[in-house]
């Protein structure tokens, strides 16, 4: 067949150039299509792109169909009639035709519709022409285009998850895990971090595998990590010839591992190198000059991440051990009662924040063998606003203080006040919840002081578990700026083998769910837990772990024995506040029991007479409440000694009532009742005291106590 083109060329030349000569030179032919009859003229260029000779086309066009596939005429049929029917002047589309091998080649055609005066298309005028060569060079800048997405979409998505990497784990994980390496083809990654002067292999090679010895190398080692780090320059390895020469140590341990080539680039950060990543292939030979600047892009990103979750890391470590060291090492042991505390830090990842716990003997105890007997102990939670080392710092002086105003003697409401004061005058702007109480061992009341904080939890003998209500007042600092420093007092009465659950919120806290399902589902967690207090703790712990808990959690758990009895030296104290009737009832409770545990029954009656008149007496005739206190005053005779304390300095009298007199025999039935009686002074008021011998009994056993702190 005869190249018109090459016809063409052979011509004289004309200037200007006949269109049809133009045509010609462009592979272009041209053909005119005759609706109304039928049929349909190609020039010679328009036979060639069609690969038809002359005498083999019969000017139809159903003639061409041994080069058209059915599928494509079908297709191209449908656009031209679309186009006549819409009313179009113009079409174009690219479609596939057969050569004369049988081989598929793209070919392109644009038509002009000519219509007559009604808008009937009479004749179509048009050009054809081999589009292979333009689809080709046009599929291949596509398919660079879209390589040069993807790897920029690589980058873009691997710098995404970087940037929720807290921790040098995170980052590796975000590498191995992420489809990043996979869609740059890598097979694995290996990433080393620089540590006084050697090289760290922290992530390792294939399946987790890595080369003995390499575990920690000198920078000064001919490895691929040495020496980009001693560079400071990526190196690309195109090889396993060039593996094999460049590295002669290393390559015969991973030889067998089927790497085809490597990359290896150093993680430099504020211009200094941090470390080196190594990117491996298996199936990959050389690198173009968008690979080397893909991976160079992706090495910065990963090295900014990796300094990032570094200096995390150290401030994590900081804050916990900061806060390890606020914590206190040793809970005492406390007799009639088992505790456990637990404090778990949040997960390695995460912020550090101001959680606490503290168990304070209160005064008035003795301790023997190592085991605190005063009868009454303190406890305490809390958690300072924020997560950071300041937060585990403010802890630690709140801790402090509170735990002295408590050693005092203060009240409870006392010691909440002055340490809400103490945190508003500390130069921070951060507050605290905390929910302290003091437990009467012997009597089973405890005193209850909530500062913002959740609610406790009680667990009967039964296993059963509920939520205790606990009125409370504004979060300490809070409190003391806005001139709100009254906490009320819950009194709670705790019953031989109950167990009181003080906690933080990271306990209960869950995103996505309310407070109140947090306490519905501790309650349940506690209610199906282990019996033993210490396996309670560590249950609590693994419970929060598993369902993810982000947040730290401090856990007290405080039970109360049954067969307890305060020995000689104890203490017992109630503060009785005017106008506080479960306050008053509680100090009889108290004293009640405290007669009984002590072994005072034979004299029950006169003493409870005697304190119940004393406390009356003090809330009748003072301005202030009054404060209850028994004491089992050791030595040659067993006595024991009411005390109760009022804020008046005005001395008592005894005076003789009438016949029809209704007061002023207060004192005279103290006179008559007590072994001995009198009236002290004291800083802020006074103290009316009195005193009954009681009979000797034999020495109770202490049974072994459980106290113990293990942070998980």
């Amino acid at each position: 067949m005869v190249d018109p083109a090459a016809d063409a060329l052979s011509l004289p030349e004309d200037w200007p150039a006949r269109p049809d000569l133009s045509l010609s030179l462009n592979r272009m032919g041209s053909f005119d299509w005759d609706l109304d009859a039928g049929l349909m003229h190609l020039d010679q260029a328009a036979l060639g792109v069609f690969q038809v000779d002359a005498d083999e086309y019969d000017g139809r066009p159903e003639s061409l169909a041994p080069r058209v596939p059915p599928s494509e005429a079908i297709r191209l049929d449908g656009m031209v009639t679309q186009a006549l029917k819409s009313g179009s002047t113009h079409y174009g589309a690219y479609f596939r035709i057969r050569d004369r091998e049988g081989n598929l080649r793209w070919t392109h055609t644009q038509g002009f519709i000519r219509r007559d005066e009604t808008g009937r298309p009479r004749r179509i005028i048009g050009i054809v022409r081999d589009a292979t060569q333009e689809l080709t060079e046009s599929t291949a800048r596509i398919e660079v285009d879209a390589e040069r997405r993807r790897q920029t979409s690589v980058v873009e998505s691997t710098t995404a998850a970087l940037a929720h990497a807290r921790t040098v784990q995170d980052v590796i994980d975000v590498l191995r895990d992420s489809h990043g390496l996979e869609h740059l083809g890598a097979t694995s990654v290996v990433m080393g971090l620089l540590e006084s002067g050697r090289i760290h292999l922290v992530a390792d090679g294939p399946d987790g595998s890595f080369v003995p010895g390499t575990r920690y190398t000198r920078v000064d080692e001919q490895y691929p990590m040495s020496e980009v780090i001693r560079i400071l320059a990526p190196r690309f390895i195109e090889s396993p010839e060039d593996f094999a020469d460049s590295y002669p140590i290393l390559w015969p341990h991973i030889s067998g591992l089927g790497i085809t080539s490597a990359a290896y680039l150093p993680l430099i950060a504020q211009a200094r190198p941090i470390g080196a990543l190594g990117l491996l292939y298996s199936d990959k030979y050389g690198f173009s000059p968008e690979d080397r600047n893909v991976l160079v892009a992706l090495g910065s990103s990963i090295a900014q991440s990796l300094q990032r979750a570094m200096l995390f890391e150290q401030e994590h470590d900081l804050a916990e051990g900061l806060q390890q060291a606020m914590l206190p090492r040793r809970i005492p042991q406390v007799a009639g009662a088992h505790i456990a505390v637990r404090y778990r830090s949040a997960r390695l990842g995460r912020d550090i924040g101001g959680d606490w716990y503290d168990v304070i003997p209160l005064p008035g105890g003795t301790t023997r063998d190592g085991v605190y007997g005063g009868g009454r102990v303190g406890a305490v939670i809390g958690d300072v606003q924020g997560h950071d080392t300041h937060a585990a710092a403010v802890m630690g002086q709140l801790r402090i203080v509170l735990r002295a105003y408590a050693a005092e003697g203060h009240t409870p409401a006392t010691v909440m006040a002055r340490a809400s004061v103490f945190l508003h005058e500390l130069d921070t702007d951060r507050f605290a919840t905390c929910t302290y109480l003091e437990a009467d061992l012997a009597t089973g009341v405890v005193q209850i002081v909530r500062a913002g904080h959740v609610d406790p939890l009680l667990r009967d003998t039964d296993g059963s578990c509920r939520r205790v209500p606990v009125p409370g007042g504004m979060p300490l600092g809070l409190s003391a700026e806005f001139g709100r420093l009254d906490y009320p007092v819950s009194i709670l009465e705790l019953d031989p083998g109950q167990a009181l659950l003080l906690y933080t919120d990271g306990l209960v806290e869950q995103p996505g769910s309310d407070l109140d399902e947090g306490m519905q589902w501790l309650t349940a967690v506690v209610r199906h837990g282990p019996e033993d207090l210490q396996l309670l703790a560590d249950h609590l712990c693994d419970v929060v772990d598993e369902r993810g808990g982000d947040d730290d959690v401090a856990v007290l758990l405080l039970r109360r024995r049954g067969g307890y009895t305060p020995q000689a030296g104890g203490r017992l104290q109630q503060h009785v506040a005017q106008g506080d009737p479960e306050a008053l009832r509680s100090a009889r409770h108290m004293i009640r029991a405290a007669v009984q545990a002590w072994g005072a029954g034979e004299r029950a009656d006169e003493i409870e007479l005697v304190a119940d008149e004393l406390t009356t007496n003090a809330l009748l005739h003072t301005d202030g409440g009054a404060i209850v206190t028994l004491r089992m005053l050791a030595g040659r005779e067993r006595r024991l000694r009411v005390e109760v304390e009022d804020r008046s300095s005005v001395l008592p009298r005894r005076r003789e009532a009438g016949d029809s007199g209704v007061s002023g025999r207060g004192l005279l039935l103290v006179d008559r009742l007590a072994d001995v009686w009198g009236v002290e002074s004291r800083g802020g008021g006074k103290c009316v005291w009195c005193e009954f011998g009681v009979p000797e009994r034999p020495e109770i056993h202490r049974s072994s106590v459980i106290a113990e702190t293990r942070p998980t």
